[in-house]
């Protein structure tokens, strides 16, 4: 988690380790790239306004490394800037305002919620019309 809000950032930190997340902080973004090449994050969560780069130019660099990485974008000029997960790069985009905890615990939630395998169409049938040796799907 990147975010030059250092009030801001320990409460998000706290509520997330709450939640039973592992949180690993920064508030400097060339440090926090330096962290993400040494080690495997699930998830990343950066603020728009930041030091030394903004939270998109962090994006695009996370991006080049792990384009799988889940991101979120937290910022106060969500609405302002027009930021969106299109013309982002995040998956999630969310505005620092009153429910800000709520939309960003929904977030992380469903960023790495593990989606569990769908049987194929084919595999379905009607009860009663299997025949022969049936072949579980993995």
């Amino acid at each position: 988690m990147v975010d030059d809000n250092c009030h801001g950032l320990s409460a998000r930190k706290c509520i997330l380790e709450e939640l039973g997340y592992e949180v690993v902080v920064s508030t400097d973004p060339v440090q926090a790239l330096g962290e993400f090449s040494k080690a495997v994050f699930d998830l990343i969560i950066t603020d728009y306004k930041m030091p030394a780069m903004d939270g998109l130019e962090l994006i695009r660099k996370v991006r080049e490394a792990n384009a799988e990485v889940p991101v979120i974008l937290i910022s106060g000029f969500v609405e302002a800037l027009g930021l969106t997960e299109e013309n982002t790069g995040s998956n999630a985009v969310v505005q620092k305002s009153a429910n800000e905890v709520q939309h960003l615990v929904r977030a992380v939630t469903r960023l790495l919620r593990k989606k569990t395998p769908r049987k194929p169409v084919s595999s379905v049938r009607p009860s009663g019309s299997l025949k022969g040796r049936s072949r579980g799907v993995s």
